[in-house]
């Protein structure tokens, strides 16, 4: 499956990145990357709510779509990109990751996920 190798290339390419995820629309995880667990499946449920709720706020704003959303928390930080057909990748990252080239890597992935949906 294409999709593991890329998740696989975007949590070795960020230092500091503990796992990524491709999610459904449901919330439901299709491809996990690095750390695995009932933590990081939580993670990107929730994610899922941001995503939404994000979404509802920019249409009400007008302000078009949504490109990433950045999560972030005494232990890391969590970007947030939607995908075509209601798909979404989450990365997570710790502290110690730089939260600038996981967006700009994590937007790499996105368009080879996509290209691939």
């Amino acid at each position: 499956m294409p999709y593991q190798s890329l998740l696989d290339g975007l949590v070795r390419s960020v230092v500091g990145a503990r796992s990524a995820l491709l999610l459904d629309g449901t919330g439901e995880v299709v491809i996990e990357a690095g750390a695995r667990g009932e933590a990081q499946r939580l993670i990107g449920a929730y994610q899922g709510i941001v995503l939404s709720n994000a979404r509802r706020a920019a249409e009400r704003c007008g302000s078009g779509r949504l490109s990433f959303v950045v999560g972030r928390y005494i232990g890391g930080a969590v970007v947030l990109r939607p995908l075509k057909d209601e798909y979404y990748l989450i990365l997570c990252l710790g502290r110690e990751a730089s939260v600038a080239f996981a967006i700009q890597r994590s937007a790499e992935t996105e368009a080879s996920v996509n290209a691939a949906l």
